[in-house]
């Protein structure tokens, strides 16, 4: 195994999982449960700490916990691109706790110790998926993160919630056992291994190119989590859960977990060389292309503020696939750093709509009229973090798309660059009127003074001043990227 053998790799996923245990161990005390969830997620961030400085130096830690056969092992890797992964859903998970303490009690909502397990479980399954070392690994959290959301997706247990939850099992579930499973056993029998290491890239180098091509498509459909179209009518369907749900779905751990997988695909199993050969990188470039403008001409269309943010997130995603399949070392930044940047603004934006309905149980956009002037600091961070998704400089947004339009710069793709510049006027004009319609329209007198428990407030103003942070200082996520290797 290369890289330094050392145990940290698999510690954040160690304390997570005992996080999880400790919160169904105190179902009977609630405050005592809360706290469990905030010490585990600091402890989670605190661990993922110990390993950056290693992984700025472009070292790689490793930790085999067995080997099952030549080359089908269960192992954790720890190299930039898991850093990035690993470091943003830790740390927004200490956000989310907070943020969670606030809604759960102002809503008084039922089954919060199953709630809070699963939470955490679906932040386990994340930071799993971030190191790991093996296709083995990676599909073992990957399907955790699936079954653990289930109960958060279907949490209210009416009848649309249940539908909901159908439809989240079988595209997710549908999709891994039907098209991700073959992927892996194509993948072991073209290269004999499905560990992260250059074995697997020099087997399948050799290779024809109709295996190949197969079983990157494969990979590239069966990770549904990433919610490219036409894979991608789960997400809006789930927009029936609670909103830290919604946060955690489309800006922590499941969507995240899809490209993220997809990137680790592309850059660990083909690496950039074959792509290019065989044409694929530009293939799935135009191919998600497709994915960041339908889905934001949709967005334009709804009315309800969340559906809108889920379209708004089906677009984004792309915007990360986009990155990495343009193989320049510019646009590969540009899609990484896009996990930060969109985690970061729409965090921030789901906050701020289960704040909004906290306070004044409006979930439609023609109900917001004036609601800015009640909350001033929910609908400030709300037009901040749309700036940020916009891509608007100095917010973090904007770093990922100057990287993403000079990368496709780099290559020549036009045709790419055209694509970056629509989307950017789609996403203003879809979150424009929002933050318009709050601070322009109506009066003052429309709504009572209001502002959402501070458990939401604080974290929703943390995030979105850390969209701004990272838009002026980018430079640590920049330097893990280019830390890869």
């Amino acid at each position: 195994m290369s890289g330094i053998h050392s145990i940290k790799p698999i510690l954040p996923v160690l304390i997570t999982l005992t996080t999880v245990f400790l919160i169904m161990a105190s179902r009977r005390r609630p405050n005592l449960r809360e706290f469990w969830s905030i010490a585990g997620s600091v402890g989670t961030f605190v661990a993922v700490l110990t390993m950056v400085p290693t992984v700025l130096q472009g070292e790689v830690l490793c930790f085999e916990l067995s080997r099952i056969a030549p080359g089908l092992s269960f192992r954790f890797r720890v190299d930039g691109l898991g850093m990035v992964f690993g470091l943003i859903s830790s740390f927004l998970w200490i956000l989310a706790s907070f943020y969670n303490i606030g809604y759960m009690r102002s809503l008084g909502e039922h089954a919060q110790t199953r709630y809070y397990a699963c939470f955490s479980s679906a932040i386990l399954g994340a930071q799993g998926v971030a190191y790991s070392g093996s296709l083995l690994t990676l599909y073992l959290f990957y399907e955790i993160i699936t079954v653990v959301t289930y109960p958060l997706v279907a949490h209210h247990q009416d009848e649309e919630a249940y539908e909901a939850g159908k439809k989240y099992l079988f595209y997710l579930m549908g999709t891994s056992k039907g098209l991700l499973l073959p992927a892996m056993v194509l993948t072991y029998l073209l290269s004999g291994t499905l560990d992260f290491s250059p074995s697997i890239q020099e087997g399948i180098l050799n290779q024809e190119g109709f295996w190949v091509t197969l079983t990157y498509w494969l990979f590239i459909l069966g990770f549904a989590k990433a919610a490219i179209m036409p894979l991608h009518n789960w997400l809006p369907s789930a927009m029936v859960a609670p909103t830290p749900v919604s946060a955690l779905l489309h800006a922590v751990a499941v969507v995240k977990a899809g490209v993220f997988s997809i990137a680790r695909v592309m850059l660990s199993v083909f690496g950039l060389s074959l792509l290019e050969r065989l044409g694929l990188g530009m293939w799935t470039a135009y191919f998600v292309s497709i994915t960041i403008i339908l889905a934001s001409v949709i967005a334009l269309t709804k009315d309800d503020l969340k559906e809108r943010l889920a379209y708004s997130t089906i677009s984004q995603l792309s915007y990360i696939v986009l990155g990495v399949a343009l193989l320049s070392t510019m646009g590969i930044t540009g899609g990484i750093f896009h996990i930060v940047g969109h985690a970061l603004g729409k965090i921030t934006l789901f906050f701020c709509a289960g704040a909004i309905y906290v306070a004044h149980h409006k979930k439609r956009i023609s109900e917001l009229s004036g609601i800015g002037y009640a909350m001033p600091f929910t609908m400030g961070a709300f037009a901040l973090a749309s700036l940020s998704m916009i891509g608007i400089p100095p917010v973090g947004g904007f770093v990922s798309k100057w990287f993403l339009v000079h990368g496709a710069m780099d290559v020549r793709e036009m045709g790419i660059v055209i694509v970056l510049l629509v989307s950017a006027l789609l996403n203003a004009g879809y979150f424009a009127p929002i933050t318009f319609r709050a601070f322009f329209e109506g009066t003052e007198r429309t709504f009572r003074l209001r502002e959402a428990p501070l458990w939401m407030v604080i974290p929703l103003c943390a995030t979105a001043l850390l969209s701004l942070f990272v838009g002026f200082w980018p430079d640590l996520f920049v330097e893990l990227v280019r830390s890869m290797r």
